[in-house]
């Protein structure tokens, strides 16, 4: 058998030479204790195995990674993962980063395999990055009705109110990124939508001529903003019919079940990045289990 030659299309020399291959024995994974072929390319000399481009290569305690997924959706902080799981802060933040960036890609193949969106309902949250006087706004985009994830964009802005003054006294002033990332994220979304699709926001003067920019032809419903059933909670709504629910809802559940997220929490996030990776992984969660 370990002189057999093989197919080059199975797998495949890493390195692209198209001629034979041959196995090479096999090696025990340390973290699952798996037995993994290996191969020789008769062309290059270049030694892979099956793990080789995958998804999970070089990926250590592999038995973690759904644990720590489970976990950061479901309202923990890093450090208590570490220290719930008794391992390293290293090793939560390296799983964390592998895992968001991989649940963007997933969140974008997932919406695209699905059917065209009839109506979208989007708008902007805010939180803050390492304090108050540095807010962040999180632009997302829904389905109606479904609730599913479509699509979000993380951006800078600049304090309002009372913090502006002492904000740029401390940190200069702030450059307001949200409508690069709104338009980003409306292109984003042209090819999810239906041609006859009706995209519906609050009266936000800004939305408008985006939205009619980006999306001609389409209908753009605007509703008035009303304030939240709590003081200090701005997602979901005071009694009565709402008309932007599946969005404050969805919003409600972010702000539930992300701890960075939480209203009143010491788990501040340090980077609009980590941010950014960590909604990707509550959309995968959100899209795939939760509706």
């Amino acid at each position: 058998m370990s002189g057999e030659l093989i197919p080059s299309a199975l797998p495949g020399c890493p390195v692209g030479c198209r001629t034979k291959i041959r196995r090479r024995g096999f090696y025990r994974r340390k973290c699952d204790g798996a037995c993994v072929q290996r191969f020789l390319c008769l062309n290059c000399g270049t030694s892979f195995s099956l793990a080789t481009g995958s998804l999970f290569f070089g990926q250590k305690k592999r038995h973690l990674s759904r644990v720590i997924f489970k976990l950061l959706v479901g309202g923990f902080s890093q450090r208590r993962i570490a220290l719930d799981l008794q391992i390293n802060r290293k090793t939560v933040v390296r799983k964390f980063i592998w895992m968001g960036h991989l649940a963007q890609e997933l969140v974008r193949l997932t919406n695209a395999q699905n059917s065209k969106v009839g109506i979208v309902e989007f708008d902007d949250m805010e939180t803050s990055v390492h304090s108050k006087l540095k807010p962040v706004s999180i632009t997302l985009a829904v389905e109606h009705r479904t609730r599913r994830i479509l699509g979000f964009r993380v951006a800078d802005m600049p304090a309002k109110g009372k913090l502006a003054k002492l904000s740029r006294k401390k940190y200069g002033p702030r450059k307001d990124e949200r409508p690069l990332a709104r338009r980003a994220l409306f292109e984003e979304l042209k090819p999810l939508l239906a041609p006859d699709a009706v995209i519906k926001s609050d009266q936000n003067p800004h939305y408008g001529p985006d939205v009619s920019f980006h999306f001609p032809g389409h209908a753009h419903q605007t509703f008035k903003g009303r304030r939240g059933c709590v003081v200090g909670q701005g997602e979901l709504k005071r009694g009565g019919f709402d008309p932007l629910f599946s969005l404050n809802h969805t919003c409600a559940m972010l702000r539930a079940n992300i701890n960075r997220l939480f209203r009143r929490t010491w788990c501040t996030t340090k980077r609009s990045d980590r941010l950014a990776l960590h909604i990707a992984l509550y959309a995968l969660n959100h899209n795939l289990v939760l509706i």
